[in-house]
């Protein structure tokens, strides 16, 4: 396989399972020295140090709560310090609470939800501030959203909605920002995963899949492979984008 991502370096929030964890494999894969991070699943986030490096390649992880903002500073500077720079930054970190819960839900946990809003928008911000004064010329920011967050509303995910679509509209200012310096920044739409970050409620995992073009609930190593092209000098011309890897979610 040919590594185009050799002697870069890529930091990946939330990369102990699911999506955060084929894209820190894969990177990897490709010849990048990877970091990312993880809040309290350690043994995890280890498991897939040691898978990286049993395939002769480089990871290491970092713990990280992304919904406290104070701490990404710190996180890129511990980045920066172990590897010597930052080229990639991919903004995977989410979480998803209280689906299928409307607006006016009187029971909803509304301090999952001010959490949710603080991890998947508030959280990244911070994070790509931090992460902007320190990419190197040719850098890569890749934001990672879902079909939610631009296309037409589904009942009981409003809260999450917003956060994407508020995030994906932070990162095309981004490429406006970082372009004079060569640095791209883009969205991945993501769909429906096969992993742990699913609707509870059958319903409405339901009505989504019935929306999908393909059918069928999308595998992390699909979306990897999205983030991957992102990041690999194939898309050096390719910035303020939004890649769809939704299965053809309302086509």
């Amino acid at each position: 396989m040919s590594k185009p991502l050799t002697d870069k370096v890529a930091l990946i929030t939330g990369g102990s399972r699911g999506l955060g964890a084929a894209t820190v494999r894969l990177l990897a894969e490709q010849g990048a020295r990877v970091a990312f991070t993880y809040v309290s699943s350690e043994k995890q986030a280890q498991a897939v140090v040691h898978e990286v490096h049993g395939n002769g390649a480089t990871a290491v992880a970092f713990q990280s709560d992304q919904a406290d903002t104070s701490q990404a500073p710190a996180l890129i500077d511990e980045v920066v310090a172990h590897f010597g720079g930052l080229d990639i930054l991919v903004n995977n970190a989410a979480i998803s609470v209280e689906q299928g819960r409307t607006v006016d839900d009187p029971d909803a946990d509304t301090a999952a939800l001010d959490r949710m809003h603080a991890t998947n928008y508030l959280g990244v911000i911070a994070v790509i501030r931090a992460a902007s004064r320190v990419l190197r010329t040719g850098g890569r920011i890749i934001t990672v959203s879902s079909g939610l967050g631009s296309r037409v509303g589904v009942p009981g995910v409003a809260d999450y909605a917003a956060t994407k679509s508020g995030i994906e509209r932070y990162t095309m200012g981004v490429a406006r920002d970082l372009g004079p310096r060569d640095i791209t920044a883009n969205v991945v739409e993501a769909g429906l995963m096969d992993s742990r970050m699913q609707p509870p409620n059958p319903d409405t995992l339901k009505a989504l899949l019935s929306s999908l073009s393909l059918q069928r609930m999308g595998h992390p190593d699909e979306i990897a492979a999205a983030i991957a092209f992102l990041a690999s000098p194939a898309a050096s011309y390719v910035t303020g984008a939004v890649l769809d890897a939704h299965g053809g979610y309302n086509a």
